[in-house]
């Protein structure tokens, strides 16, 4: 038996975590290599993973293990420096700078951290290491399990030009055909073209940045995780079916409203920029942004900006996914004294008017946070 109780090492097999196969929840959420290999991806459908591997072996999500190993994962690299970037559950970025005085190389400090996270936590990490977040991501992708890989500037050309266009991170299979259309098949095809050319194949801004990508260049630092929390809030749901209408969309908008805003009312925030996006039955995902007059904190301000974006961005596409998240996060303070400063310019009952909504739903967080969350549910939402 292997460590925390697993009976086989489902890494080694064709084996994949996905949701329930008799609701929209069963795609692929993680794949192992050997399934990668039958073209088995993540966001596939359990059923087409099923086509291509008759034999694959699936796995229920467990997302409070998960989540607990994730922390305690966090835990030990906040040992080796404090500014840390989570990308996701089971990914962060670390900026190693001045670390190296106390720990040596880049190198000899992931050595070390694999080796304590299999004798402390039980499992196999993949370490990228390179100057910047792109690089060090394309590393640990390279082959699993259990490596540490480097990718530094002067390897580019014999590591990273010769794989496939569709590994380069942030090409989807639309931008891998965009590019196939051009005889660009390999990453090192896309670094030595003319932007120009990807930037008319692509749209303008893709096109730069992928000739960027293929060549390494990224300069986006690394955020602190509890930075980065304080500049999103988000929400979004996977539906049971096909969303179709938009009584149905805007049904799904107002329960996420409510979640985002409990959220930035506990953080004592408001958002000055709201995001909706939206997944259709095909996977493609688009969104729409909008920046608000004042900054808000209400689920009903929320769900009405939601709301107007839905209406402007719906192609009536049939939809699988919908999500709201809150940017330009301001404390409370902060954005009243901005909505004062601006005062004879805002329509002071429009104004009243959210003072009182913020009021009434500061109230009802602390009913429920006092007897539960069902405490206090719109009539709307009770299905």
């Amino acid at each position: 038996m292997l460590k925390n109780g697993s009976q086989e090492d489902i890494r080694l097999i064709p084996s994949a975590i996905a949701g329930d196969p008799e609701k929209r929840h069963g795609i692929i959420l993680a794949k192992s290599e050997p399934a990668k290999k039958f073209g088995i991806k993540t966001a596939m459908t359990l059923a087409e993973a099923l086509r291509r591997c008759p034999d694959l072996k699936t796995f229920p999500p467990d997302n409070r293990l998960y989540s607990e190993y994730s922390d305690r994962l966090y835990a030990l690299l906040s040992e080796y420096t404090d500014v840390i970037e989570r990308f996701s559950i089971d990914e962060c970025w670390l900026d190693y700078t001045g670390s190296e005085k106390i720990f040596g190389p880049p190198e000899t400090a992931a050595a070390q951290i694999s080796r304590r996270v299999k004798e402390e936590l039980g499992f196999t990490v993949n370490i990228g290491v390179s100057v910047n977040k792109l690089l060090s991501k394309m590393a640990s992708e390279m082959q699993k399990p259990d490596r540490i890989h480097t990718l530094y500037p002067c390897e580019l050309e014999e590591k990273f030009w010769p794989l496939p266009v569709r590994e380069l991170f942030g090409v989807g299979r639309s931008a891998e055909e965009a590019l196939a259309g051009l005889g660009l098949l390999t990453i090192g095809d896309v670094a030595r073209t003319d932007p120009v050319l990807l930037q008319n194949a692509l749209k303008p801004a893709m096109g730069r940045l992928m000739h960027d990508r293929a060549n390494g260049i990224d300069d986006s630092p690394v955020v602190r995780d509890e930075d980065s929390e304080r500049k999103v809030i988000g929400h979004s749901d996977t539906t049971p079916g096909d969303v179709k209408t938009e009584e149905e969309a805007c049904y799904y908008l107002l329960s996420q409203a409510e979640r985002v805003g409990m959220r930035l009312r506990k953080a004592g925030k408001r958002a000055g920029v709201i995001t909706v996006q939206l997944k259709n039955s095909a996977f493609k995902t688009y969104s729409h942004q909008k920046k608000l007059s004042s900054p808000v904190s209400s689920a009903s301000d929320i769900y009405a900006a939601a709301c107007g974006l839905f209406t402007e961005m719906w192609r009536g596409d049939a939809l699988r996914l919908l999500g709201i998240s809150l940017s330009d996060l301001r404390d409370e303070d902060e954005a009243e004294e901005g909505q004062l400063s601006l005062f004879n310019s805002i329509d002071t009952e429009e104004n009243d008017r959210k003072i009182e909504n913020e009021t009434l739903e500061k109230t009802q967080d602390m009913i429920r946070e006092r007897f539960g969350k069902g405490a206090i549910t719109r009539a709307t939402l009770k299905k």
